[in-house]
């Protein structure tokens, strides 16, 4: 009797080794999370591939985190497990339902991909789908088949995943109760990714359909392949690639069908504004905190339009901003403590994930804890420190314009000549445009949108004005707005305007000082747009140039907070291409995306700085 107790125990004891050596070789996500995956029928009868990751510890009910994206939800497979869940850790730790859904069309589920699929009116039935209608769909079969869940649902992505977010608070299920759009994307032809200012952002969208755009024959978790250059020269690439139509002709061969339709559609025609989303962000019942990084090359313009779109909408709606010096995605994929040469601090990210994201949800989906954040939690650039505002841009913040003067100053003063030669001018080739950035690469970079413009304000086609050495900090919080008196000897234009901050020549460098570059007299980037001029009218209805004319154009940057430190300068360059983050204008009003090595003309750009046809750069300065 007491031999086999003895072998009872052994028994039970080898088989404890076992589940703890087991338990050990499990992966922590594996060890305390179970997973499912589920085809949930949608209104129109077709069914979206889902993965349910539910926590294994039953002794409480747990909300609900979903993330609708496009690019797979993988790994595939109720065996197979990803390295981790969620935002961040912290949510993983402390116990959250976590779903991941292919959006429709796209991966292992059913229906057509539609890209940035436009809203409709919700009241003819099951015919009326879109993005809202299927996270509305969703979130009600996970609350009604998910065990243990809380009836509580909240909602975030990045990027792309961003503008599936945003959608989903468009008639939002009852049970969505906060939503983070980060990096939305919001409208592709205004200002997100492809075009800004009706400006095609040829290697960015290039690269991107090369893989993305090409539509998948059956269910598939094969990941998308994107195109290679053959060289990592991007500026030699799409130089010797010429016009537009070449793309097709040379690589894609009418096998995709999204570029075809934005070579299709080269005006904010009724196409690209059905695609545009702030429109719809209205009644907005959940909690929103909408992300973005004030360097995000990509979203930066989605990101503060949907925050105000919302603003403007719902004014009594829990309607947050956080903006931090990322690039696009950077609060979840690095440390945010530099870009390129440019430094930032310690714990940028961290600090986000822990005290501002990790807050906001688990107060809103567990009901407990005060989040405590305020209307924008904002990082100054420049100074360097995160800052809570009431409202976004300050209401301290003043507008002040920053002149074009003679001699390549700026000021704060109205010029007071006014003579007809009150103009500086450049030549303008098509042929040798002015790169975006002092190096070589294949595509659109991070870095590009901090670093240092020396290159360009050694060149004959670039324009560069800067005040003298500042006497005091000045900060700068919300949009850049750059009005400027042009001419052009051709019919058509563009028009780059760069806000730069100029270190002192005697700056101290940074450790770590990527590539050797010194920071003495460095002109950092604070921003930079480019303007389409045709467009100076109408996004919808685009005009020629009069050759000659002096002409206004008038447009508005995407927000800055950054403070100008004493003993810095404030640099504004003004050129006309920005190669090849931006295609290349003929210069001549024919249509872009057709246009022939012929229409590609040099042309004299004038920008008049006088007293009845001043140029000037449009600042919200905090007194």
């Amino acid at each position: 009797m007491k031999k086999a107790r003895r072998y009872a125990f052994i028994g039970l004891l080898a088989a404890m080794l076992l589940q703890l050596a087991w338990t050990q070789r499990l992966s922590p996500v594996q060890s305390s999370y179970s997973k499912c995956e589920y085809r949930i029928p949608m209104r129109d009868g077709k069914k979206l591939f889902t993965a349910v990751y539910s926590p294994k510890n039953l002794s409480q009910k747990y909300p609900i985190l979903l993330n609708r994206t496009p690019y797979s939800v993988a790994p595939y497979g109720e065996k197979n497990f990803p390295n981790d869940l969620g935002p961040s850790e912290y949510f993983s730790n402390d116990g959250f339902i976590f779903v991941y859904q292919d959006v429709r069309g796209r991966m292992m589920s059913e229906g057509e991909f539609v890209n940035m699929t436009p809203v409709i009116d919700h009241k003819n039935g099951p015919t009326d789908i879109d993005e809202s209608s299927d996270a509305c769909d969703t979130i009600d079969w996970l609350v009604k088949n998910i065990p243990n869940n809380n009836g509580r649902v909240g909602i975030w992505g990045i990027s792309y995943p961003g503008f599936y977010a945003a959608c989903s608070i468009i008639d939002a299920h009852p049970a969505l109760k906060a939503v983070s759009p980060q990096a939305p994307i919001a409208d592709w032809f205004i200002g997100d990714d492809f075009h800004h200012n009706g400006a095609l952002y040829l290697p960015h969208a290039f690269g991107f359909l090369s893989g993305f755009g090409r539509p998948r024959s059956k269910l598939t978790t094969q990941q998308d392949s994107y195109f290679q250059l053959p060289t990592p020269d991007g500026y030699d690439f799409y130089l010797r690639l010429g016009p537009l139509p070449n793309i097709n002709a040379k690589y894609f061969k009418n096998d995709i069908p999204f570029w075809n339709e934005i070579m299709s559609h080269a005006s904010y025609d009724s196409y690209w504004q059905s695609r545009n989303l702030r429109p719809h962000l209205n009644n907005v019942k959940p909690a929103i905190m909408t992300v973005g990084g004030w360097y995000d090359a990509e979203d930066l313009f989605g990101t503060l339009g949907v925050y105000q779109a919302i603003e403007s909408s719902s004014p009594a709606a829990y309607n947050i901003l956080v903006m931090g010096p990322w690039y696009h995605g950077g609060w979840s994929r690095s440390d945010g403590e530099s870009l390129g040469n440019i430094h930032f601090g310690s714990d940028i990210s961290a600090f986000y994930r822990k005290d501002i994201e990790f807050p906001f949800f688990r107060h809103f989906l567990k009901e407990t804890g005060d989040p405590d954040l305020p209307e924008a939690y904002v990082f100054l650039t420049g100074g360097n420190e995160w800052r809570k505002e009431n409202r976004w841009p300050p209401k301290s913040s003043r507008a002040q314009n920053l002149y074009l003067q003679a001699g390549g100053k700026l000021t704060w003063d109205e010029p007071s000549e006014d003579s007809p030669s009150a103009f500086d001018e450049y030549v303008s080739d098509p042929q040798k445009p002015v790169p975006y950035i002092n190096g070589i690469a294949t595509g659109m970079t991070r870095e590009h949108m901090v670093e240092d413009q020396r290159f360009a304000s050694r060149r004959a086609d670039v324009l560069t004005y800067e005040t003298d050495v500042l006497k005091k900090e000045i900060t700068i919080a919300g949009p850049v707005i750059p009005n400027l008196n042009v001419s052009t000897t051709g019919t058509d234009s563009d028009f780059v305007v760069k806000l730069i901050d100029v270190y002192p020549d005697d700056a101290p460098d940074f450790e770590p000082n990527s590539a050797g570059v010194h920071m003495g007299g460095y002109q950092q980037l604070v921003r930079g747009e480019l303007f389409r001029g045709r467009f100076r009218n109408s996004f919808s209805d685009p005009q020629a140039f009069v050759p000659g004319q002096i002409t206004g154009i008038h447009y508005q940057m995407p927000d800055i907070f950054h403070e100008f430190q004493k003993g810095h300068r404030i640099m504004v360059q003004i050129q006309s291409s920005w190669f090849p983050l931006v295609d290349r204008n003929p210069q001549q009003f024919v249509d872009i995306y057709n246009a022939q090595d012929s229409d590609f003309k040099k042309a004299i750009q004038r920008v008049y700085r006088s007293k009845s046809a001043p140029s000037f750069i449009t600042l919200y300065q905090i007194k």
